[in-house]
Parts: C-alpha cells; structure tokens; sequence
C-alpha cells in the first residue's frame, strides 16, 4: 500500500512557497507519490483576467515542481467541465488508487471553514486530512490543532498537523509583484517562461494609458476592500482640482493610482525599492507602512509612465510635506476625506476644504501625528516641517 498525498490549488502561478509546501510534505508524511492539482475553476474563487490558460498553467507546475522528488502531475481537475470540488477530485482518485492511503493536503486557513465545504463528511471517508502551515503565527496554527481535534471526533477520521517550513507568500502577490515589474518568489524555469509569454501583465504596455483603463488595471492590482477608497479618492482628488486651480486630470489619476503597491507586505515594499533603487532613510526602513507611497510613485513612473506631478503627489500623499504643490495638497486631503472615509475629524476637514487649502492640509498633519505620538509611533521629519509650516499659514489666515 502507498501514501499518496493530493495537494490542489489554482498555482497561478506556482511559487517558491508551494514548492517548498511540496517538499516538506513528501518528507514529513513519508509519501511514495504527491500529486500535484492544479484546479480549472476553483469553486470559491475567480481566476485573473489576464492568467494563463488552465493547460499553460499545467505547464508552469511541470516547471515548478520538476525538482520535487515523488512529486507528480495530475490534470484530472483540468479536464473536468465545471467548477472542481475537492470531494469529486477525491472520489475519482479512490477509483484511480483503490488500496492505497491518501492524504488530502490543505492549509490552516482550509482546515477552518472545512465544515462549510460540499460534502465534508464525504471527504474524510475518502481520504485522511493533512493540514500544514501557511505562515509562521503560532496562535493560528494553535487554533488550526484544536480545530483537526475536533474534525477527527466529528468526521472520524485522520486529521494530521504537519510542522512544516513555509514561506508566506500568495499567487496574488507574486502576479502583483510581475505587473511592477520586480519578480517576486518564483522558480527561475517559471519566471522565464512567464517573462517570454507576457503573462500577468508582465509584458504589457502600461504605459500613457486612458483613464477607464488605467482604472481598470489599478482597481485589478488593490485588494477588493480597497476599491471603493481609491474610486472615492479619484472623483474626489479631481472635484477638489477644479476647485483650488490644479489639474484635474492630473488629480483624478494621481487618485487612482496613490495607493498602487497599498495591498504588499513589508518585505515586497524593500524589494520594490531595491528594484527602483531608492534609497531610503532609517525611518522609512523601520516603518514600512510609509513605503507605499514610494513604491507607487515609483510604479507610476516606472510602469505607467505618468508625469512627475502625479509622482510626486502619490509620493507625498501620506507624510505630507512643506510648501505643497496644489496637485498635492488636493491628493493628500482626498486621501484623507473621500466619502467612503468615517472617523473622528473627517468633517472637519470637509468644511476646511471648502474655504481654506492649506487649513485642511494643517488638519490633516495635525490628527495624523496625534495619533501616531498617542500610538508611541515614530512622526516622519517631513510630516513635522509640513505641520509646523502649515499652522503658521492657518494662524496667518485667521489673523488677516
């Protein structure tokens, strides 16, 4: 009788986390053959408008995996018609291997909502579970091991913790990290034949775009929770343009791109910076989530070539700075106060707008560094000299 591990998912595209899950799998559950996946229609999520085919993406695993002893390819999922449910899957795969153990592979983040799945039951009949690490947080690997505890009482069958290394990294990033142009976590063999090919928008020409597709590339590029913010910004950035004498046009895509790289981690936020080749201060290093800034100017003149005024707005959008230009003021407030925005102080940075540019700008700086001092954050340099220049303008403004 061989073990037989079955690890699925959507590999779009394959990175060096699932190859690393992959290894470990074979070497801790002792495995004779794992296969390997890949989903056509994954039934709790859409694949990207620009992927791969489901065959070429067949043919990155062949080059992602190539290297994983007794890993092997199964396309039983990609000549399926409809959506792939793993109880399908496994029930096709009972058939294939009638006597041997099988072991179903997910994350802790599939263990947790495993009861919600089609057929859950079915499943554990047909095949132990093996549930591994996704990222190094103990307390939700904590809650994963008391959950397998309680899926073996309830579906009596095998639910096995495996302590794996892992790598902390989605396809989604990845496919981000390929339309910025800095690769990002992929095997050699699967970066080349991604560049080659053009995919994830690693070939196309981004630059100079119009505006609804500009909209459309960025609104792909952000989380969702995140789309309604930066739509909001835009409209906002350019009806507060016409006001105060900027660009509108220049606002509007300053809007829909200041928050570009928002959705990356700390560590692709420094490889994005080490890509541009921007040097950063010590501040800046030690606080990340200054960084997006940066990283989007730096993408919005790289990738979409937009103009230096765009970039600069995007670039001090979040720290603010002294003596801003219109376009940046108008951008650094509409971040502050598009429609989606509810908190303490909102309003009043909507009233201020209406009469005074730089009193809303000084509103702003001043209820961010409140809040980052309440938090005991450090206050960048450049959002001090903004405040300080800024309260001085206001306090003349009131004066005359």
């Amino acid at each position: 009788m061989s073990r037989v591990g079955v690890y699925g998912g959507s590999y779009n595209p394959p990175h060096t986390g699932h190859v690393l899950a992959a290894s470990e799998l074979v070497r801790l559950l002792n495995l004779d053959r794992l296969l390997i996946v890949p989903a056509a229609i994954p039934p709790h999520k859409s694949l990207s408008v620009d992927s791969p085919t489901p065959e070429q993406r067949l043919a990155l695993c062949r080059a992602a995996f190539a290297s994983v002893p007794k890993a092997e390819l199964c396309d039983l999922e990609l000549r399926r018609e409809g959506p792939s449910y793993t109880v399908d899957t496994l029930t096709q795969l009972r058939e294939r291997y009638p006597e041997d153990e099988l072991f179903f592979v997910m994350g802790t983040d599939m263990l947790l909502s495993f009861s919600t799945w089609k057929e859950p039951g079915r499943i554990a009949a047909l095949a132990s579970l093996a549930v591994m690490r996704r990222e190094n947080d103990d307390s939700l690997w904590a809650d994963a091991c008391r959950e397998a505890e309680r899926l073996e009482q309830m579906y009596q069958t095998r639910v096995i913790p495996v302590e794996n290394q892992c790598l902390p990294v989605s396809s989604t990033t990845v496919r981000r990290m390929l339309a910025f142009g800095a690769p990002w976590c992929l095997p050699p063999e699967v970066e080349n034949m991604i560049r080659q090919e053009g995919w994830y928008l690693s070939g196309a020409s981004l630059k100079g775009l119009p505006f609804e597709r500009l909209r459309e590339i960025s609104l792909l590029l952000h989380n969702e929770n995140r789309r309604a913010h930066v739509e909001g910004t835009a409209r906002t950035a350019e009806e507060l343009a016409l006001r105060w004498g900027a660009d509108p046009v220049a606002a509007c895509r300053a809007g829909i791109l200041h928050d570009i790289t928002k959705a990356l981690g700390p560590k692709e936020q420094l490889h994005l910076c080490e890509n541009y080749g921007m040097m950063l201060t010590s501040i800046q290093r030690e606080n990340p989530k200054l960084l997006h800034a940066k990283t989007g100017a730096a993408v919005a003149r790289e990738i979409f070539a937009e103009s230096d005024a765009v970039c600069d707005a995007i670039w001090w959008h979040t720290t603010g700075r002294k003596e801003m230009t219109p376009l940046e003021k108008v951008l650094y407030i509409a971040d502050y106060m598009e429609p989606n925005r509810s908190f303490p102080g909102v309003e009043l940075m909507r009233q201020l707008v209406e009469t005074n540019l730089d009193a809303a700008v000084y509103h702003g700086l001043d209820q961010s560094i409140f809040h980052l001092r309440e938090q005991g954050r450090v206050i960048d340099p450049d959002s001090l000299e903004g405040w300080k220049y800024y309260q001085k303008l206001t306090e003349r403004s009131q004066l005359s």
